[in-house]
Parts: structure tokens; sequence; C-alpha cells
């Protein structure tokens, strides 16, 4: 929930959602926007009692909206006993003072929800100090807000400063400062971050990344995959701070695989950037898993809001396995072959149901196939762990022993262990061994 602070003292409860769309744009679009707004608010557990569009040639200054619309949805608030108004469209700091002097209630914008909902998710460090910089970013203009009972309090001579002028300023600076701090504390914890992946890197083990539009299930895909157990919640937003597993797949090669914090349309730029080292996990990757729900109406709009992200990331090139997840909540054949003929290259899968597991496990081999390496090896007697070694992480093609106890082998697998087995590896088998 939302504490309106110096509004009205009390927590927010019950919402009017207002989205305003111009005359170029779709009404249904408008409608399916605030749909989801509706998601994202009940998420701070706020009861949305309506919903409103407003068609609109050019925005207002003061209101947004105009000023004989902004009274309808005044009105209407009053009718409803609503206490706060929440707009789908980014509102500046004096379209949101005026509203809220106009209806001394809560006024916020889809950045400011979106704000909450991080806030109220994030839990690993990092995660808690990107949240905590973007609010205090958000919040740098909209000091006024905060303390404008105080500048009604006295007037003043033209150059004198009320004390709600003198408090203004020194929050100014106090955000400010609490701005640099959490800058500079997050750099750090970011340079921590940093040594972690070169750390995977210098282990040469293939890294991919699950993205994909929020709640589309990819926690649920990765805990199906790997056996972990992240937070799987019918929330938006539920993973926000990057869940790394180490996985084996089919052809042996072990695999990093990643969570990552879920996209969503008109997604604050703020929280892009505030946000930018843990979706670098994608950037990163080797590959990229991009997850999708099929039983969601918007799942075509969602596959273009996904690539948007990715190229404003900077990752639009990588190398993608499209996933359909949730394909048993999926019954309309129509919706089903249209997605099939949109995405031939696509795998169908449920992550509750385990569905498709097993083609996905397949495709993710074939991705880090370049991984594997064939090697003819002559391993002493002493070297019993190394063996143990190859019997459970590589193939082994034949072996013999010789008069002395070492053993002859090829064998595939994964780069990563190439290093381990270096002072073995022999460039041919002799002729006097005979493989089988």
């Amino acid at each position: 929930m939302i504490d309106t602070g110096n509004i009205n003292r009390k927590v927010v409860e019950r919402a009017i959602l207002v989205g305003v769309f111009d005359a170029q744009s779709d009404p249904r679009e408008a409608d399916e926007h605030l749909l989801e707004l509706e998601d994202l608010v009940n998420n701070l557990n706020i009861k949305v009692v309506d919903k409103i569009t407003v068609k609109l040639k050019v925005p207002s200054s003061k209101y947004y909206v105009g000023s004989g619309k902004a009274e309808e949805i005044f009105q209407r608030q009053k009718e409803l006993n609503a206490d706060c108004l929440v707009f789908d469209n980014d509102l500046s700091p004096s379209q949101q003072r005026n509203w809220e002097a106009m209806t001394q209630s809560c006024v916020i914008d889809r950045q400011e929800v979106i704000l909450d909902i991080f806030a109220d998710r994030a839990s690993t460090k990092e995660a808690m100090l990107q949240v905590e910089l973007a609010k205090m970013e958000y919040s740098l203009p909209r000091l006024t807000r905060a303390w404008l009972h105080l500048s009604r309090q006295r007037g003043g001579n033209t150059g004198a400063r009320g004390e709600g002028e003198k408090q203004i300023e020194v929050d100014r600076r106090m955000v400010k400062t609490s701005i640099s701090m959490l800058q500079k504390e997050l750099k750090e914890v970011r340079l921590q971050r940093d040594t972690q992946r070169k750390s995977r890197t210098r282990r040469d083990i293939p890294h991919a990344a699950i993205v994909g539009y929020t709640n589309a299930g990819k926690s649920s895909l990765l805990n199906k995959i790997t056996g972990a157990n992240v937070l799987v919640e019918d929330k938006l937003f539920a993973t926000l701070d990057p869940t790394t597993r180490k996985i084996i797949l089919p052809n042996k090669v072990p695999l990093l695989l990643t969570d990552t914090v879920g996209f969503i349309r008109k997604l604050p730029h703020a929280l892009v950037e505030a946000f930018k080292s843990t979706l670098e996990e994608a950037v990163l990757a080797d590959f990229l898993i991009l997850v999708l729900d099929i039983s969601s109406p918007y799942v075509e709009d969602h596959w273009e809001t996904t690539v948007s992200v990715l190229k404003e990331l900077g990752a639009e090139d990588k190398s993608i396995i499209i996933v359909f997840n949730k394909i048993d909540l999926q019954h309309d054949p129509v919706v089903i072959a249209r997605i099939r003929s949109l995405f031939p290259n696509a795998i169908y899968v449920s992550a509750i149901a385990g569905t498709g597991m097993d083609e996905l496990q397949v495709r993710m081999s074939n991705f880090v196939s370049d991984r594997i390496r064939l090697l003819h090896l002559r391993m002493p007697p002493s070297r019993h762990d190394l063996v143990a070694l190859i019997h459970a992480n590589g193939n082994i093609l034949n072996s013999e022993y010789d008069d002395d106890g070492n053993l002859f082998m090829t064998i595939n697998i994964a780069q990563a262990y190439e290093k381990k087995l270096a002072d073995f590896i022999i460039d041919q088998i002799p002729e006097k061994i005979i493989l089988y």
C-alpha cells in the first residue's frame, strides 16, 4: 500500500485508474494497458474501483487532460469515495501537484506504482540499493508535494523565504547527498558482481539468461530445469534479484542458468538504468531463453516489448531460444496455430507440468555443442580422481590400459574441464593400444 504522506495521512485503499490515448491510438490498447495497470496496483493491495480512459488531442500542461475532463474525474472520485488516482501515463511534478491540490488525495502515475512494487520485492543488497536510488531520483523534482502545507503557513514580501521553501532546500540537499552515497555504494556492489562474473568466465562455463515479460513463468522454468527453489508467485515482478544455478545438460556440458527481472511495457527509463547491472546478465550471456506466456491474450505485444527492452540493453543480437510457456493453459487451437506459424522454431512447454522440458534441454545442448572437446588422454595409475571426473562429466568413446597400467582414453568432455586434463592430453593413441 502507498502512504499518502502529508496529503491525508492514511493508507490508500481505493483507486481509480486513468488511461489517456490520442487520436492515432487504438482505444482497445488503452483498455489493455489499464488492465495491466490494474494488476500492478493490485500488487500493492489497493482495490481498483473504476477505470477511465480519456481520448486526448493535445496534452494539457496543468492536468495532462483538459480542465473539464479533470473535473469529471474528480467528481467520479468523490462519488466512489476513492482515495487515490493512478494515471497510466507519466505525470510531470507540476501536474501531480495540481491534481493533488484539486482532489486533496493521493495522485500517482505508473512509474511510481512500479517503483513501489520494486521496493517491496527487492531482497539482495544490490536490488535494494538500485530501487532506493531510482526512488530518490524520482522524488527529487517532486519534493514540493511533501511540503506544500508549510508553504501555505506564511506569506512574505517579495524575496522573503517561508518555512516551506527553507525545508524544501534542506530536503533537496539531503536527497542529493543520499543519491551520491547510493551511487557510490552501488558502484562497490557492482564491482563485486563483476568479480563474480569474471570468475565464471575464467571457468569457461557457458551461461544462459532466462528473459521475458514479467509473470511469464521464468522462475518456474528455472526451478523445473535445475531443481532450484526460486520464489514463484503469481505476481508481477516476483523476481527482482538474478538467481544463477548450474546444471549439466544431456551432452554433459555444464551450463550456468540465470533468472532475470521481468520486462514490462512502459518500464520507467530510470529503472532500466538503475537495474542495468542486473539486466546485464542478458547482455553477458552466451545465449538467451526468451519466455512468453502463450495463455496471455497479449502474448504478441509481450514479445514486442521484450525485444524492445533487449535492444535498449544492447542484447538484441544474442542467440535466442524462444519458449512459449503455459501451453497447458491455452486451449484455443486457432491461437496455437497462429503462434506456431509466427514462431516456427519455438519450443512449447509447461514449466509446472513438465511438458517440453526434454526438448528444451536438447536445444540448449545444441547451443553449447561448440564447448565439447574431443580429447585423447594418457592417464597414469595415480590419477583415479581425474578418471572419476571423466566418468561423471564426459562421454568415454573408448579406453584401454597398457602394460604399465596407464589408461589411454578418447573422450568427449566439456571445454570447462580441459584445463584440468591438460597435462594428460596426447596427440594420438599409440598404435600398439587397441581401443574398443
